[in-house]
């Protein structure tokens, strides 16, 4: 039987994170073997701390979440006040105060006519939820074969077993497989890597011939993020969006924006959507929707789409116990509320350049192949010959990233992302807080790390 106490020492921490604590995303076996698990303890503003005392600046808001910051007590606070208040209640079938509040500043805030909001606990449920929305939507319409699914290649949408039938990242879907039919992919916007034969300008053109080849009257929607995510921050080209929106409304098909990463400011407005100008049908958000003080999620649809939900008995047979969860609903009306006082998204665009700069200016270190993104949110893909673009094989990325990079950024005092789902990358998406200061310590510690890197391929 595990016990806890708030007395227990970083050692008793390990011990127990070993024995009960099955880590996400994490291989589980070095721990089993004795290597220290990362153990972080507190957090103020744009840092945290591990249980030795050691301070690290959160170049990547926990996981693309911490938008206003850490350590403000008091938009937690405002979830202890609800709970005093009424702790939980269920949206099946009742509302409470919090819910509507929320639904109706998010419905405020969103573009265009998205006024319904359906409350979920994260960003999966709430791919989830579109996707389950697209398709009942068409069979209440009068289309029950449109079920199928657009997405882009290495686009990551979520683990659950319907979101994983759009995530177009193979090592994440073979483990499960077979699950919910219907997912078709399309080349993503990685105009560093253009497929052969692919230009900028028909990047979209692929997502109508893929509906012309699954057949239009099968094809539910298609979903996108604003700025891709898996891959390294791939944004769209001039005009993508505004003709993805015309192909979708060729084909009678809609057009669902995921948004868990890139909404409440990540790109520099609300919602990404409207940081490239173009209308969805759907949008889906989670992670800065409460910055990540507690666990929330929502899609957000426009009225076209909820209106054959509204027809005589119909209704959305869809629904989790904690979506719109009133504490959470509350800290979420407080994190809004202190972006806006505070000019959080003002600071994303009148720091912006200063961020790119930043990492622009790192082009001149050999194994820096591209740097792109939008917002507070970039990358840079690492290659090992910058004149050819040649990239690394698995084994060489597994050595680069794994064994060197991530621990060695760690060591120094700086979290941000490795990741090779794609072509080897590190992420950096900072709190929309940060400023010069911050850019000036992640230069500081990413250059002579980049620097030994390079050193480190020549030899290899």
């Amino acid at each position: 039987m595990a016990t806890t106490s708030s007395e227990v020492t970083s050692a008793e921490l390990q011990e127990q994170a070993r024995r009960h604590l099955w880590l996400h995303f994490s291989r589980m076996g070095p721990y089993e073997h004795g290597t220290e698990i990362p153990m972080i303890t507190r957090g103020e503003g744009c840092y945290v701390w591990d249980d030795h005392g050691n301070r690290y600046l959160d170049a990547l808001s926990a996981l693309f979440c911490v938008n206003i910051g850490h350590g403000r007590a008091d938009i937690a606070q405002a979830g202890a006040d609800q709970a005093a208040e009424l702790g939980f209640f269920t949206t099946w079938s009742y509302a409470h105060p919090r819910a509507v509040e929320l639904a109706t500043k998010i419905a405020s805030l969103a573009p265009g006519d998205l006024n319904r909001v359906f409350f979920t606990s994260g960003g999966g449920e709430s791919v989830e939820t579109a996707l389950k929305v697209a398709r009942q939507y068409y069979k209440l319409t009068g289309h029950p074969n449109k079920t199928k699914i657009i997405a882009r290649e290495v686009a990551y949408h979520g683990t659950t077993l319907g979101a994983l039938t759009a995530t177009g990242v193979t090592g994440l879907r073979q483990p499960f497989e077979p699950f919910t039919p219907g997912g078709c992919h399309v080349p993503n916007t990685n105009l560093y890597r253009l497929p052969p034969g692919y230009g900028e300008e028909n990047l979209a053109e692929a997502i109508a011939e893929r509906i012309e080849f699954e057949g239009p009257e099968t094809v539910a929607a298609v979903i996108l993020e604003p700025v891709q995510n898996a891959g390294g921050c791939f944004p769209p080209p001039e005009g993508y969006f505004q003709r993805v929106r015309e192909i979708c409304d060729e084909y009678n098909v809609l057009m669902i924006s995921d948004e868990v990463i890139c909404s409440w400011g990540r790109l520099g407005e609300w919602f990404g959507a409207q940081r490239f100008g173009y209308q969805p049908d759907i949008i889906t958000t989670a992670k800065g929707i409460t910055s990540a003080y507690a666990p929330m999620g929502a899609m957000i649809a426009s009225d076209r789409v909820i209106e054959p939900f509204l027809d005589g008995n119909n209704s959305f047979i869809h629904g989790f116990t904690f979506g719109g969860h009133p504490m959470a609903a509350a800290v979420s009306l407080a994190n809004i509320q202190a972006m806006e006082d505070e000019e959080v998204i003002e600071n994303v665009r009148e720091h912006e350049g200063e961020f790119r700069a930043m990492l622009e200016s790192l082009r001149d270190i050999p194994i820096v192949g591209d740097v792109r993104g939008v917002g507070y949110f970039h990358a840079i893909e690492l290659v090992k010959d910058r004149e050819t673009r040649e990239t690394f094989n698995s084994e060489e990325s597994e050595h680069l990233l794994r064994g060197f990079l991530s621990g060695e950024l760690y060591r120094r005092g700086l979290i941000c992302r490795t990741d090779d789902r794609g072509d080897p990358v590190l992420q950096f998406a900072p709190p929309l807080i940060a400023g010069p200061e911050q850019f000036a310590e992640m230069e500081a510690v990413l250059r002579p790390v980049l620097e030994e890197a390079s050193t480190m391929i020549k030899a290899m």
